[in-house]
């Protein structure tokens, strides 16, 4: 499980767009967000530094 500290993320639909970014490539991936600590918790076959920037790219900025 990979835990990320994103920032940005202000409601459901920017938890949706970290989602839709992260199953891109991984379809079996798992991601749970918590909006109030801004923290990310997937389970996914990807590495660390491939979920920070896909999740970047979406516009979400990964800080650890």
């Amino acid at each position: 499980m990979l835990n990320l500290k994103v920032s940005g993320m202000t409601c459901g639909g920017c938890i949706n767009a970290v989602t839709r970014a992260v199953q891109a490539q991984d379809p079996t991936a798992k991601v749970q967000a918590d909006l109030a600590s801004q923290m990310v918790n997937l389970e996914t076959t990807l590495s660390f530094s491939q979920a920070a920037q896909l999740i970047t790219e979406a516009g979400f900025p990964v800080s650890q």
